[in-house]
C-alpha cells in the first residue's frame, strides 16, 4: 500500500497565471495550474489504489493585487478566493504567516468558509486552547489512520502590530511536536507534520544558515523528533525542496503556486513505512483549470477594470530597469515612497526597501496596478522615536546585506539571498545623510550619519517613519520595538499613496542622493 500527500504551500493569493503588471499574462504559476497539477497527480495516485491525502499549507490570503481586490475592495471578497481553494479537494489546511495581514477577523471568516479543517496546534488562546481550528486531525482511509499535526512559525508576534495577535500564545513547534507527538504515534499509523515555517539550517550539514531565531525551526524538530515523523510538509521559506533529511520525506513546494509536492510512503503489510520518495511538479506546462478559471474570472475582470484606474501622472523617469543598481543609487520611486510616509506622518526621517526584483516602478501615467505591485504588502505605518545610537544600529544592519564579490563589485549579500530572499529587509531612509562603508567589517560600515546638516550622536533623539513590520523589529531589527512606537497611521500604503497623487495629482521623479555606498 502507499500513501500519496500532495502539498499546496505560499500561493499568496495568486489565482490565474499573473503577477498583474499586465493585464493579460500566462506565467508558469498560480493556484489554477496547481489545481490542473493536483487533479491529475491524485487520479494518477487512485487510479493505481494508492491513499491520497491533500494539503493546503498556509500564506494563502495575501499577496497578489487581486487578494488585495478581495480583501478591501469586495463586500466579503473572501468567499470569490474559499470557493477556488473549496475546489481543491483539500483534507486540510494552515495558516500562515501572512494570513494575520488583513486582522483576526480575516482569519476567522476564512477558517469558517473551507470545507476542509484549519489545523494549527502551537497557537493558543487565553484558554491555553489551540486558537484556529483543531491541533490535529487523524484521517482513516482505506483502513490506514493518518494523523496530521498542524503548526505555525512561532515568529509571527515580531511582524504583527500587537492588537492583530492580543490574547494569543505562539509556541514553539519543537516543544509543542514534542508534547502530540507520542500521542498521535498511539492513535494512528502514519503521523504527518505539517508546517508553515522552513529550515534553519542546511539540511545537508546540519549548520546554521540563519539567525537562530525560532522563525524556522524545522531542522531542530526533525534532528529531535525524526523517530516520530514520517512525512514533513514545509512552506514559509518560498524554496523548492524534496528529498530525505535524517530518514524523514521533506517537501517545501516554492511560492505562488508554481509547482505541488509529493511524497510516497510505501507501507508494509503491518503498515509501517519501508520506503519513500520527494518530489515537487513544476505547474509551467500545465493548462489552468476551468473550473478555477470560471469561478474566479467574473471576480478577476472586475479586479483587472479596477487595477487600470488612472492614480496620476510622472514627469521624468520613475521606471525600475535594474533594482540592483536601485539599492546601490537613490532612485526616484524610493524617494517618492518615503515623501508618502513623511507626509502622512509627519515625521522628518522614513524608511522604505525595494520589496522583490519583480518591481518596475511608475511610468507616464500611475495606475492603481502600478501602486500594487510595486508596493505589494498590506502595510500601515509606525513613527518610533529611537536614538542616534539605534538609528546607527539599524542601517549598520542595513548596510550588512550588502558585500563584496571576489572581483569586487557590490553585490547583494548571499546570506540574505540563500535560502531565502530579503530584499524587503534592506531599507533606504529619507531626511538622514549616510554613507556605507563595505570595505568594512560589520559596526564599522556607517561611516557617515547626519540629520539636517548635524552629525547624529548616540544621545541625539530621532523620529522616524517605517512601516509596521519594521517598527516591531522585524526583519532581525532588535533597536526597533512597539515600546518605542509614538504614533500610528492605521491607513495601510496603498491608500496612502492613492491620497498622496490625489493631493499631488503631477509627481516629479526626483532624487536628492541622500545616501552614498562605497567601496
Amino acid at each position: 500500500m502507499k500513501i500519496r500527500i500532495f502539498e499546496t504551500s505560499d500561493m499568496h493569493g495568486f489565482i490565474l497565471p499573473t503577477n498583474y503588471t499586465e493585464s493579460v499574462m500566462n506565467l508558469p504559476f498560480g493556484m489554477a495550474k496547481a489545481r490542473t497539477m493536483m487533479d491529475y497527480l491524485s487520479a494518477e495516485a487512485e487510479v493505481a489504489g494508492e491513499v491520497v491525502l491533500k494539503i493546503e499549507n498556509g500564506d494563502i490570503l495575501q499577496g497578489s493585487a487581486l487578494a488585495y481586490y478581495l480583501a478591501k475592495q469586495v463586500k466579503n471578497g473572501l468567499s470569490h478566493l474559499t470557493e477556488v481553494t473549496n475546489s481543491f479537494g483539500y483534507d486540510l489546511g494552515l495558516l500562515g504567516n501572512h494570513e494575520f495581514n488583513y486582522g483576526r477577523s480575516y482569519i476567522n471568516s476564512y477558517v469558517s468558509q473551507t470545507n476542509y479543517p484549519i489545523l494549527c496546534a502551537n497557537v493558543l488562546n487565553e484558554e491555553g486552547q489551540p486558537a484556529f481550528g483543531d491541533a490535529y486531525k487523524i484521517f482513516e482511509k482505506k483502513g490506514i489512520k493518518i494523523a496530521v499535526l498542524g503548526l505555525l512559525t512561532q515568529y509571527v508576534p515580531h511582524w504583527e502590530h500587537p492588537t492583530t495577535i492580543k490574547g494569543l500564545t505562539f509556541k514553539s513547534i519543537v516543544e509543542t511536536a514534542k508534547e502530540y507527538l507520542p500521542k498521535l504515534h498511539e492513535l494512528a499509523d502514519i503521523v504527518v507534520v505539517a508546517y508553515h515555517g522552513g529550515f534553519e539550517s542546511s539540511l545537508e550539514t546540519g549548520k546554521p544558515e540563519e539567525a537562530l531565531t525560532g522563525e524556522n525551526e524545522g531542522y531542530q524538530l526533525l534532528t529531535e523528533c525524526s523517530s516520530l515523523i514520517d512525512a514533513f510538509v514545509t512552506g514559509h521559506q518560498h524554496r523548492e525542496l524534496a528529498q530525505s533529511v535524517l530518514g524523514v520525506p521533506i517537501v517545501q513546494p516554492g511560492y505562488r503556486g508554481a509547482n505541488v509536492s509529493d511524497i510516497c510512503l510505501e507501507l508494509d503489510e503491518n503498515l509501517k513505512v519501508i520506503s519513500s520518495t520527494a518530489e515537487i511538479h513544476s505547474v509551467a506546462d500545465v493548462k489552468a483549470s476551468e473550473e478555477v478559471v470560471s469561478i474566479i474570472s467574473p471576480i478577476n475582470n472586475e479586479a483587472e477594470a479596477w487595477l487600470d484606474t488612472p492614480m496620476g501622472k510622472v514627469t521624468g523617469d520613475m521606471t525600475i530597469k535594474d533594482p540592483d543598481l536601485a539599492r546601490l543609487i537613490e532612485h526616484p520611486y524610493i524617494e517618492f515612497i518615503n515623501k508618502v510616509q513623511i507626509e502622512a506622518s509627519g515625521a522628518k526621517v522614513s524608511g522604505t526597501a525595494l520589496f522583490n526584483n519583480e518591481s518596475l516602478g511608475f511610468g507616464e501615467t500611475i495606475t492603481m496596478r502600478d501602486i500594487l505591485t510595486n508596493y505589494i504588502y498590506p502595510n500601515t505605518l509606525a513613527v518610533l522615536r529611537i536614538t542616534g545610537a539605534d538609528m546607527k544600529g539599524a542601517l549598520e544592519i542595513t548596510a550588512n546585506h550588502l558585500s563584496l564579490d571576489a572581483q569586487g563589485k557590490i553585490i547583494f549579500n548571499p546570506d540574505f539571498v540563500n535560502p531565502k530572499p530579503q530584499f524587503y529587509n534592506y531599507d533606504m531612509y529619507e531626511g538622514i545623510d549616510y554613507t556605507f562603508d563595505l570595505t568594512k567589517k560589520f559596526g564599522y560600515k556607517v561611516t557617515r550619519l547626519e540629520f539636517e546638516g548635524k552629525e547624529v550622536l548616540p544621545d541625539d533623539s530621532l523620529d522616524i517613519v517605517v512601516n509596521q513590520y519594521r517598527a516591531v523589529g522585524g526583519g532581525n531589527y532588535p533597536m526597533f520595538k512597539a515600546s518605542k512606537i509614538i504614533s500610528e497611521i492605521t491607513v495601510d500604503m496603498t491608500e496612502l499613496i492613492g491620497n498622496y497623487l490625489k493631493k499631488h495629482p503631477v509627481i516629479e521623479a526626483t532624487s536628492n542622493h541622500n545616501f552614498h555606498i562605497v567601496k
